[in-house]
């Protein structure tokens, strides 16, 4: 409950929530036997969905759920929204075509310049777009080639805690060990990496201001220092904000000093804007809060209103590779335009990146409430409604800036017990430790409390299950 102070009330009850008892139905059961050792999702959220309105899922067993993982940040306007679902059935009604490889359509067209629209002014007239396959790690293999080909150099620089696709190329830039290790030598794909500023644990254990200034000359010092080691590259990629890698938002000085390293370096700067593009982090980008210019642009999720569809956007000096270079069957995909045309018309209409501020900040101030009481809430970050709280283990010892080792057990536990309650959310981050927060940005100010009490008094829940 929500108290006139704006504080959250708990007391270790569970005030109204449901407590579920999560039992596997049928479909489960045959996913479990059928689907590949690979999936991931289902092993943590035993779930069998059978509807979706906004903000909430029922599943076959007639359980209501608020959805805070929301197709992985790519449902921006939640389940089914009219807009969208109108935009498709326009499609289907006027018999328009479905797939078009490349070829132009009046949707098609429509679907660009709305996009170009959304992007800063200073860029919108000197920019092209390349539809990819359908799936954002598409979009990155898409930008690997074209920076290649634009620059005749290979390697690429990429940072601790990435994530930017499944496919090999994707997965050379990547940060986490755990799908890399079993392709061995195969992902030696001349990729360099580099510390993303973790200011809650920083690489180089300072921090604030210091850790920015030590992360950038040393960003520096590594392309003109003629005995780095290390070769010019073709470009450099980088999340503004680090998704699975835990909701670590990058400092906008940090940024601003990327930019200008990369640019009087002659180096393309990729940004991957796939979880973090349309709206979800308070601006349409969030690489416009540092008011950067970015070279290429990677988006995909929200783009396509809830279906398949990712894209690169470049500047156009970079078009320089063949015509042919990166082809896909299902790039033409007519409903996810439309339907991504209507999504921007929505966002804008409706300034839904001021409201995902406005929310994300409410969200921030509960969990910020909570973390003056636990301790095992070691960081609460994020920007707009791509937050993050990273749970620690208060009776270990600190590193050296003073924090606990995070707790990825506890994060498993607070999750299980938010499902139990009717509330569901994903973890990541080192050792799965961080609970992230990615709900449609339609979300009210009632559900926003309502998903902070399930929260708390899941935390409750697990650290009186911890002590048992």
């Amino acid at each position: 409950m929500l108290m006139n102070d704006g504080s959250l009330a708990l007391a270790g009850a569970d005030n109204g929530d449901p407590l579920y008892v999560i039992e596997e139905s049928p479909l489960l059961e045959r996913q479990k036997e059928q689907e590949s050792n690979a999936r991931s999702y289902p092993r943590r959220i035993p779930l069998a969905l059978k509807k979706g309105k906004g903000v909430y899922v029922e599943d076959v067993e007639g359980r209501t759920y608020i959805d805070c993982l929301a197709g992985a940040g790519a449902l921006v306007l939640g389940h089914n929204h009219p807009v969208v679902i109108d935009a498709m059935r326009r499609v289907l009604d006027n018999d328009l075509p479905l797939l078009t490889l490349d070829l132009s359509t009046p949707i098609k067209d429509q679907f660009v310049q709305d996009l170009f629209s959304l992007l800063p002014e200073s860029m919108r007239h000197q920019v092209k777009i390349q539809f990819c396959g359908p799936s954002g790690t598409d979009a990155t293999e898409a930008a690997l080639k074209l920076v290649r080909t634009a620059t005749g150099r290979s390697m690429i620089l990429s940072f601790h805690g990435a994530y930017h696709g499944m496919s090999q190329g994707a997965l050379s830039l990547m940060g986490n060990l755990g799908p890399k290790t079993p392709l061995g030598a195969i992902l030696n794909n001349n990729v360099q990496f580099l510390p993303y500023p973790y200011d809650f644990r920083c690489p180089f254990g300072l921090g604030g201001e210091q850790g920015i200034r030590a992360n950038l000359n040393y960003i520096e010092n590594l392309l003109t220092d003629p005995e780095s080691g290390v070769q010019l590259p073709a470009g450099v990629i980088v999340e503004a904000i680090q998704g699975e890698g835990g909701v670590i938002p990058a400092d906008l000085d940090w940024l601003r000093g990327l930019r200008r390293i990369t640019e009087a370096a002659g180096i393309p700067l990729i940004v991957d804007e796939i979880q973090t593009g349309f709206g979800r982090t308070g601006t349409m980008f969030a690489f416009e809060r540092a008011g950067i210019m970015p070279d290429a642009i990677i988006l995909s999720k929200a783009i396509g209103g809830s279906l398949p569809l990712a894209v690169l956007v470049y500047s156009d000096q970079l078009d320089t590779w063949r015509p042919g270079a990166h082809a896909g069957t299902f790039r033409g995909n007519q409903l996810a335009m439309a339907a991504g045309s209507a999504v921007m018309a929505y966002l804008i209409g409706h300034d839904i990146p001021s409201h995902a501020s406005a929310m994300g900040m409410r969200l921030r101030s509960h969990l910020q409430e909570l973390q003056r009481t636990y301790p095992q809430l070691g960081d609460v970050r994020g920007r707009g409604l791509m937050l993050g709280v990273e749970l620690v283990d208060p009776d270990q010892i600190p590193n050296v800036q003073g924090h606990y080792p995070s707790d990825g057990r506890l994060a498993a536990r607070v999750q299980q017990e938010c499902l139990k309650r009717g509330l569901i959310l994903e973890t990541g981050g080192r050792h799965s430790s961080v609970i992230r927060f990615l709900p449609p940005l339609i979300v009210s100010e009632e559900e926003i409390d309502r998903i902070a009490v399930i929260f708390g008094n899941a935390l409750v829940a697990a650290l009186q299950k911890k002590a048992e």
